[in-house]
């Protein structure tokens, strides 16, 4: 399976040139929008018909254009963002509007739950390149974002990917082809698993993981494959059949710590979506018993110190970081991990030895780049207490900016909540009323949003020591 399901990615990675065109997140677009709607609200309040009618007009046709114009394209060399406000945007602040490959020092994806349906669990991922101080940001919702995927992570070092741009790249799967393979594999339907899988997660753990210790090189290669099946259910959304193909890979081979990682990964989405605590600590039950099948195996030990790390244990995932770099010597994702840890805790000085020896480190340009600017920003905030305090006042300041602006959409859904009352009882003040605190919620709205925008780099060096002159 393994390897008729890479040879396409190879060939597509091999090719000469390629156009890859996918789509932004229609978020800002869909708020720009509901405000012009609002306004057009407003002014049919008013019995202003034909203005309220041509805004209306106008803002659907204008904002469905923008967006629709609005895309990230990869053409086999570089990435470039082609959307009208954004290439303005770029001009205003003297940033490019493009990236190529080697600028990239970072990627991170989000997967995002959506409502379950038919017994799957669907995910919406949010993939952001960063690189030369831009960040362009990605969502799925195709054909187009899978071969994004491929074409453009896939020609990336490990090392810049976070774990879930990782496992993105190696499973994200047409649903045909998955079809195919869960026919091959006689996986059966959610809806056939769920009880007997319901009877399995309420079991105790000496139950639930009691399997024979039976395990040939032919056996194992069936569990590769069926772990690999399961990784592929498990990003489709598929988290019930998922778990099911990790539990047949476990019986055929159960001293595999990346059985034991994956399936207690799948079981913590599980357990997110049903919010099961119980279902939670057997997940990270699973998780230390991979830790301790883990052997010499320092890839592993590093993945599962990025897993802890998002369950927020600080300690088992600082344990597993020093493992893999004992075993590794010099494993860049173990000590970037080391580095984020100590800036949890607060040691700085940890901080910044961890990202110097991540620089050393660190096997291209950029990712030398990046850990080399973590390092000197670090150093910067220890050595220099008037910018520590810029730093700590600016954090701050962008945290009561989330804050407020979270505030302000609940203030404003309080007010059509008034409008609504005022129109259902025929009480023209209370409506009134109910537009005064609508209107106002939503400009300190964009006025936090402006100012987070304004709040959310780093005050530069260079500032600070101009300000001393």
């Amino acid at each position: 399976m393994n390897e008729e399901n890479s040879e396409p990615q190879s060939k597509a990675t091999t090719a000469g040139q390629v156009s890859v065109s996918v789509r932004v997140s229609p978020g800002a677009y869909l708020t720009a929008l509901s405000f012009l709607l609002l306004v057009a609200l407003f002014l049919l309040y008013l019995d202003l018909y034909t203005a309220s009618g041509v805004i209306a007009a106008l803002s659907i046709a204008v904002v469905f254009v923008l967006a629709a114009t609005d895309r990230v394209i990869f053409d086999g060399k570089r990435i470039r963002r082609t959307g009208l406000l954004p290439r303005i945007g770029y001009r205003l602040f003297g940033l490019r509007d493009r990236l190529k490959l080697s600028d990239i020092e970072q990627v991170d994806s989000q997967s995002l739950r959506g409502i379950r349906r038919s017994g799957r669990f669907p995910y919406r991922h949010r993939t952001t390149l960063r690189g030369k101080g831009i960040a362009m940001t990605v969502v799925s919702g195709g054909e187009r974002y899978r071969k994004f995927v491929r074409e453009v992570l896939g020609r990336l070092d490990a090392n810049v990917l976070d774990a879930r741009s990782l496992e993105l790249r190696e499973y994200l799967s047409e649903p045909s082809m998955l079809e195919r393979l869960v026919e091959e594999y006689r996986i059966p339907s959610a809806d056939v698993l769920e009880p007997s899988f319901k009877k399995w997660k309420t079991a105790r753990n000496t139950e639930a993981l009691a399997v024979e210790p039976a395990s040939t090189t032919e056996f194992s290669q069936k569990a590769r494959e069926l772990r690999e099946l399961g990784n592929r259910l498990r990003f489709s959304g598929s988290l019930i059949q998922a778990a099911e193909a990790f539990r047949r890979a476990l019986r055929l081979d159960p001293r595999d710590g990346w059985v034991l990682f994956d399936l207690g990964r799948c079981l913590l989405s599980l357990a997110g979506y049903e919010r099961d605590r119980k279902l939670h600590r057997r997940a990270v039950a699973l998780m230390r018993l991979a830790e301790r099948r883990a052997g010499d195996d320092g890839e592993l030990l590093s993945r599962l110190g990025e897993a802890y790390f998002q369950v927020g244990d600080w300690r088992r995932a600082n344990s597993a970081f020093k493992r893999a770099v004992e075993l590794l010597g010099d494993g860049f994702r173990a000590i970037r991990g080391m580095a984020e840890i100590a800036l949890r805790e607060g040691k700085i000085a940890h901080v910044i030895h961890n990202f110097g020896e991540a620089n050393r480190s660190a096997e291209n340009a950029a990712l030398r780049r990046w850990a080399g600017t973590e390092a000197d920003y670090f150093s910067r905030l220890n050595a220099d207490e008037e910018y520590m305090e810029l730093e700590v006042s600016r954090v701050n300041l962008l945290e009561r900016l989330e804050r407020n602006s979270r505030a302000a959409v609940r203030v404003s859904l309080v007010g059509l909540l008034v409008l609504f009352v005022g129109l259902l009882l025929d009480q023209i003040m209370i409506a009134n009323f109910g537009w005064a605190i609508v209107f106002i919620a939503i400009g300190v709205r964009l006025v936090l949003l402006i100012g987070r925008k304004m709040m959310t780099n780093r005050i530069p060096f260079e500032l600070v020591e101009r300000d001393r002159e």
